[in-house]
């Protein structure tokens, strides 16, 4: 029972991390928020934006990571592929200014959460970790308590509309998140296994 439980746990945290890398990497809209770029719809975006305009990683790595949603996009879209030298042109991201550091500070969350997403992506195809679970979790947390949706903010009436979360995106990318961690959905799989044996013996 245990080598089944375990089987089981591996193909499900395979499959699940692999789905969770899909949506993050192919850049999946997930949300809406007002960035760098204008509007960025998911943790790629965001992340890429911030790397460029504060210059932290190389705009070759940055294109890289990107290229790949940039393909699944025009593909999706029916348009012609961006060109790889003229991608960060197709994303906006060319000549981005520098935001004050307290603009940063005030959606901590969401950039955290941004950052630990794409971070988990990128270490659950390796190994099984909560690093993406925590990154999508911090940042749908960070999108509820944006301080420009309280009614008291001069620009309640604008950004109440700007940000938003696309539910049954953002719903799938967590679940994937979760069932990505190979511990907790072992102890889930066992948890069945000895209700359903439980069951078949009564």
């Amino acid at each position: 029972m245990a080598s089944k439980v375990k089987v089981w746990a591996t193909i499900i945290s395979f499959t699940a991390s692999r789905i969770f890398f899909f949506f993050i990497f192919f850049q999946i809209p997930l949300f809406r928020f007002p960035c760098r770029i204008g509007t960025c719809t998911t943790p790629m975006e965001l992340t890429s934006s911030h790397w460029i305009a504060s210059e932290v990683i190389p705009s070759g790595v940055v294109k890289a990571l990107l290229y790949p949603g940039a393909v699944g996009k025009a593909i999706f879209n029916n348009k012609p592929i961006p060109k790889y030298s003229k991608l960060l042109e197709a994303y906006n991201m060319k000549n981005l200014k520098r935001y004050p550091i307290t603009t940063d500070l005030q959606h901590i969350e969401v950039l955290a959460g941004s950052y630990l997403a794409v971070a988990g992506a990128i270490i659950g195809l390796v190994k099984s970790r909560r690093l993406g679970l925590f990154g999508m979790l911090l940042l749908i947390w960070g999108l509820y308590k944006d301080p420009r949706l309280s009614k008291e903010h001069p620009s309640y009436k604008y950004y109440k509309n700007a940000i938003s979360i696309y539910y049954p995106t953002m719903s799938v990318t967590v679940l994937s998140a979760f069932f990505s961690i190979k511990d907790d959905v072992r102890k889930i799989v066992s948890c069945f296994k000895w209700t359903f044996v439980k069951s078949k013996y009564k």
